[in-house]
């Protein structure tokens, strides 16, 4: 009897860890990854969010011990990214990089889009901060924000602003600028980094844009920064004062971070985090990041959602001034 008893218990416990080991193989988040991770780039191959994504994709796969390949799926102003992120798989093996444009801009511009902004997409954290910097042309005769208002205020309608095209964040960035100082310019769209190469060669006088499109242009003197967009100085940028230093309350930044499909388990949306985290605590990352004109920045989900709530508000408040009706 003491026999058999035994031989129960053995059979049971087999049978117990037997189906707990079955269960944990089951977890795909037990072997998350075991095959390449694809990166959803809803920004064409040389923008500033691609150029940072490609940062973060390499140091992830290493981290990973799989390959983080990046696929670039830009148009339609990151609308065609954003519906691939939305309805692939939620297993973990599609991410998105999430930014300005495709989550913020467009929904706003388009009256239909194949996905929700924030319901389609699981937060996983913001990876970098990335400033709006005010550029002149350096032979126009100011040397900070206080006198290019000064300037424009005494010959209206005689300066040409530039801007990559209408919804992009250089038009909705100028718009807030010149509604808030009252300034009379030209608003000019031009084709992506057209509008640069406008203002270096004084066919527009003054722009705002994205640091990583334009900071080596100001370290080589073809531009001059006269202030940047966030509520503060940047760190990578402490010598050029904030604008709102000068335009209380004036605020325009770009971001990029990192999200999922909706209904990636919690475990494998954790261990992205986690790994996220240790990239940007890698000195490599951080200087590759802020290299190429990024602020490292790391943030809970909830953190996320919520920031990207308030971009939401700022920048539907420029679309609205500017009087930009959705298509």
């Amino acid at each position: 009897m003491r026999r058999f008893t035994k031989h129960a218990i053995a059979v049971a416990l087999c049978a117990v860890f037997g189906i707990a080991g079955s269960a944990r193989a089951a977890d795909p988040s037990s072997v998350y990854p075991n095959k390449p991770v694809r990166l959803v780039i809803a920004n064409t191959t040389g923008t500033s969010v691609d150029t940072l994504a490609r940062v973060l994709s390499v140091k992830m796969g290493e981290l990973l011990g799989q390959q983080v390949v990046s696929d670039n799926r830009g148009g339609a102003g990151g609308i065609i990214g954003g519906e691939i992120a939305a309805h692939a798989a939620p297993d973990g093996y599609t991410l998105l990089i999430s930014s300005t444009g495709m989550q913020v801009i467009s929904p706003q511009l388009y009256k239909k889009l194949p996905y929700d902004p924030i319901k389609s997409f699981a937060p996983i954290s913001m990876f970098a901060l990335t400033q709006n910097v005010l550029v002149t042309n350096p032979g126009v005769p100011v040397l900070s924000v206080k006198d290019l208002i000064g300037y424009a205020k005494t010959n209206p309608g005689k300066l040409n602003m530039s801007n990559a095209g209408t919804g992009f964040q250089s038009h909705l960035a100028g718009v807030m600028f010149t509604h808030m100082t009252g300034i009379d310019v030209r608003h000019v769209p031009y084709k992506g980094g057209a509008s640069l190469i406008a203002v270096m060669g004084n066919e527009s006088q003054f722009t705002i844009a994205p640091a990583p499109s334009l900071m080596g242009h100001v370290r080589a003197a073809r531009l001059r920064a006269l202030g940047t967009g966030g509520e503060k100085r940047s760190p990578l940028m402490p010598d050029i004062p904030a604008i709102n230093e000068t335009v209380p309350g004036f605020v325009s930044t770009g971001w990029s971070g990192l999200m999922a499909t909706k209904g990636t388990p919690k475990p494998i949306l954790d261990k992205l985090h986690a790994t996220l985290a240790q990239v940007l605590s890698d000195p490599g990352a951080r200087e590759m990041l802020e290299r190429q004109g990024g602020e490292p920045w790391i943030t809970t989900p909830a953190e996320m959602v919520r920031f990207i709530q308030e971009e939401y508000q700022r920048f539907g408040q420029a679309i609205r001034i500017a009087d930009v009706k959705p298509q």
